[in-house]
Formats: C-alpha cells, structure tokens, sequence
C-alpha cells in the first residue's frame, strides 16, 4: 500500500512540475513596465527584492517599512534600476492610523492601485513559547489585522484597475511546528482569511484577484538570524561559508549541516531571497490563486496530507533540541 502511495506521490510530484513550467510560459514581464505597485516591508529581506525586480521592469513603486533611513536607499536604488517612479513612506504596522495611511499615500502618488504586495512581518522570537499573549496580541495586529484593514482598504482602487492582492505567507501557515507558536498562528490566519476571500471575490465576479505565496527557508537576514544557521566567521553569509552561492541560487539544495559540519536550530538549506521575490511577482502578475517556492514546500504538503502518522515524527526530527 505504502508503495502504492509512493508512486501515486511522484506521479504527482512530476505533474506539479509540469504545471508549472506551463503556467510561467504566460508570464509577461513586459506586462509590469508603468504598474502601480504599493510593496510593505520593503527596507530588507524579500520585500527589498521585490522592489527592485519591479523597479528593473519599470514599475510605479511605492515601499513602507518602520526605518526612513533604509527606505530612502532602497527608493535611490529603485531608481537607478530603472523605475519610472519610486516613493517611500514609513509606517508602523502596529498603529492602525499608519495603515490606512501608506494605502492613502500610495493611491494618490500613483494616480491607483495595480498591485497590493503584502510582505511585512512584526519581530518574534524563535524559541519554545512562554505564553506571552500580550506578543500575540500585538503580532496578530501586525501580521494579520494590518493585512485585512489594508486590502480593505485598498479594494475599491484595485477594483478599477483589475488589480491584485498578493500575500506573503508561509509553509508554516500550512504544516504546525515548534519554535515559532506566534509567527505561526498569524500566518494560518492569513491563509485561511485570505483563501476564503478569494472564494467570495470570485463569487461576486470582482475584477480583484488574490493570490498567496507559501514560502520555505529564505535567506534573509531575520530569519538566518532566528534559525541560528552557522557562519564561519563575522561578516560572511551563510552561503559564502559554507560554499553555497546562494546569491545566483546554483546550489542551494546542500544541507547546511552537512555542509558545514555545523549545527543549528535546524537543518535546513536556506533559498535565495532574489528567487523568492520573483516568483511573488510572477504569481500576481499571473493572478495564480496560490504558489511554492521553493518546490519542497510542495511536496511538504502533500507529505503532510498523505502520510499524516509520520509526518510529526519527522517535522520534530529537523530541529535540534534537547530539554
């Protein structure tokens, strides 16, 4: 029976490849040049890659994120991309003055709305949960209620335009884990509030899509730092240390473990940021109700749906912990 499911499993496996391949044969991304586009979380990490994969395009971009300072090299650097216009304005995600307000920025410095990428995520610690219901509270309005109030917000623009809301969102809002109780309660919610919406857009015949994008291990700063993956010495990325070119993405499925013969919370390889953005915009751009990246994140949950007895046995043999 086991043997069965197995070739059932990379039956499909090859399918969802095929898939797609075919379905980014439709992506245009001359179809992105002059596209108004509102990015959160946009100072570091995915959310600055895709800011400039837009500004190479030639979009319209506007980036929020809490640091002014960052933001306003992230813009020059839209700029020299090439982007036909690129603003910031800070805010803080928090305050639900702020958000209203960034939507409220960006709609009238660009005459509308195409794209609403929703990337920002509130700080929360990588460990085993103490039960501080004060921090959920506050990272449920961050990670969770902003995105509402914003796509609230925001609808009738993308409206007009036929636009997109695209979600950043998690394997962890998929598949329950240790470490990250908070984090992953926030992006369960995103899932399943932004999921349903999209049945009730569609049922309505609105001009808006919404599409999710489920994220694995992304070499980011904040979270290389909240994994504690190893570096040889200060200074030197993950993936330079352990001879990993992460920045091109050539060799990115190495674990880091054995690569480096060092240990962390996990062990895991992480995927290059730069790929993790484009595939954001190519799945809003495609108005695909739902992407992976990278393709283990796929395969996760299938292994998760079919083979549910050991599926906890190994999502607790990845981390490293002792009591």
């Amino acid at each position: 029976m086991l043997a069965i499911l197995l070739c059932k499993k990379c039956y499909l496996m090859k399918k969802y490849d095929s898939y797609t391949s075919f379905i980014t044969c439709f992506f245009y991304p001359e179809s992105l040049k002059g596209a108004k586009v509102l990015v959160t979380g946009a100072s570091t990490g995915i959310g600055e890659q895709i800011a400039y994969h837009y500004a190479r395009l030639g979009a319209q971009i506007v980036i929020t994120a809490r640091r002014e300072n960052v933001l306003k090299e992230v813009v020059k650097k839209c700029e020299d991309l090439g982007a036909q216009k690129a603003l910031y304005i800070a805010a803080d995600m928090a305050n639900p003055t702020d958000v209203d307000r960034v939507v409220e920025f960006a709609e009238k410095k660009l005459g509308g709305l195409d794209y609403l990428v929703l990337n920002h995520i509130g700080p929360s610690p990588y460990r085993m949960w103490d039960g501080d219901m004060d921090h959920i509270r506050w990272l449920m309005q961050v990670n969770f209620y902003s995105y509402l109030q914003m796509t609230v917000k925001a609808l009738p623009a993308l409206e007009k335009s036929k636009g997109s809301v695209v979600v950043v969102s998690s394997m962890l809002g998929k598949m329950c884990s240790p470490y990250a109780l908070p984090y992953i309660a926030t992006k369960f919610a995103l899932n399943g509030f932004f999921g349903s919406l999209e049945h009730e857009l569609v049922m309505k015949q609105s001009n808006v899509s919404i599409s999710i994008c489920i994220l694995g291990l992304i070499d980011t700063e904040a979270a290389i730092e909240k994994v504690k993956l190893p570096t040889v010495r200060p200074n030197i990325s993950v993936g330079v240390a352990c001879g990993l070119t992460l920045a091109s993405g050539d060799k990115q499925c190495v674990s880091l473990s054995s690569a480096c013969n060092l240990r962390g919370y996990i062990d895991m390889a992480p995927y290059p940021a730069h790929e993790a953005a484009w595939n954001i915009i190519k799945t809003g751009a495609l108005r695909q109700s739902e992407s992976t990246y990278p393709s283990y994140v796929y395969y996760g949950m299938l292994f998760r749906d079919w083979f549910p007895t050991h599926r906890d046995m190994v999502i607790r043999g990845i981390y490293n912990y002792k009591p």
